[in-house]
């Protein structure tokens, strides 16, 4: 199932809710900011003949356009006659002013994208989990309704929650690389590299999940430039590299990069409470003393440091040090 990213079987881990449609012709979406006051005529003009998408106040389908009023003032059109539907109440407004980027295709923030992230990188115990998740047209103004931001940002709990909203919503694939996994792929790969052939492969396992539909564009949460993430991927039998962006801080350019962060993160919880579980004691995030403190318990129990920690972290040397002493 893996082939391209190790030599034999490793876990992954996959969970599809919901049954996803969508159209084989790529439809027009236009946005409109309106006022308070537009926004309850605009509801009270158009049919109420759509189930509510979260965040919104009003859902109408008429000849060749769909509708859709929000919270925020956002109103999406989509459909044929999108921009003439439109065009009635007022000047369509550009992408969020979050953050512009000369490189990215414009209204960048409005279009159906598919991102990736992935966290563990820096954390001593755990997994390096990795997702990919594409956020159609309509479900962006939903999914920041919701707050889908940066992971970071979030409680375990809201990041638990998040990632059932996102799942309901959109198609996704998590890759879960448990410390075992990850310990003998890092003797074959440095890190960096590793995590393009993750990446690669998420992004490959969405792809096939929403053909024939394609993503206006794909952008990966940036860790190495461009030219060296592809050069990790030399030699792999597929490569994703059409319509490909890389930026630093993805999250602040597509709720999709965002939403990945979220789904990675709350696959990693899970793995880490389970080790957690296995070890007896409370494993700390990061690559500290503390880390190094609750490692050596796990040596003295006689447990496999092999099965909760990266080996190759410095931490490892620190650990058997201190014992002999």
């Amino acid at each position: 199932m893996a082939a391209g990213i190790i030599a034999h079987p490793t876990r992954f881990f996959c969970y599809d809710k919901g049954t996803y449609y969508f159209e084989r012709k790529p439809t027009m979406s236009v946005v409109l900011k309106v006022s308070a006051e537009q926004l309850q005529q605009m509801a009270a003009t158009y049919p109420a003949n759509r189930k509510l998408p979260t965040g919104a106040v009003f859902a109408s389908k008429i000849t060749n356009v769909t509708i859709t009023g929000y919270k925020s003032g956002k109103v999406l059109f989509q459909g044929k006659l999108a921009e003439a539907e439109a065009a009635r109440w007022g000047t369509v407004t550009p992408a969020p002013a979050t953050k512009t980027a000369s490189d990215l295709p414009a209204n960048f923030a409005q279009l159906a994208v598919l991102g990736s992230d992935e966290v563990g990188t820096g954390s001593y115990f755990g997994p390096l989990t990795t997702a990919a998740v594409f956020v159609p047209t309509e479900q962006i103004e939903a999914l920041a309704q919701l707050g889908v931001k940066d992971s970071k940002q979030l409680s375990d709990p809201t990041i638990s929650q998040l990632a059932k909203e996102i799942a309901a919503r959109c198609p996704y694939h998590v890759l879960d690389l448990a410390p075992h996994d990850y310990n003998r792929l890092i003797n074959q790969y440095n890190q960096a590299q590793l995590k393009a052939l993750c990446h690669n492969f998420v992004l490959q396992q969405v792809l096939a999940k929403i053909a024939p539909v394609k993503p206006a564009a794909i952008l990966i949460d940036q860790f190495v430039q461009p030219a060296t993430y592809f050069k990790y991927l030399a030699g792999q039998p597929t490569i994703v590299k059409d319509q490909v962006y890389f930026k630093e801080k993805g999250e602040s350019y597509h709720v999709a990069v965002a939403a990945a962060s979220i789904m990675a993160r709350a696959y990693s919880l899970q793995t880490m409470a389970r080790l957690a579980d296995e070890a007896g004691l409370s494993l700390p995030i990061g690559a500290g003393q503390a880390v190094d403190n609750v490692a050596v318990k796990l040596v003295q129990k006689g447990l496999e440091l092999d099965h909760f920690a990266k080996l190759h972290f410095a931490n490892t040397k620190k650990v058997y040090a201190q014992l002999r002493k």
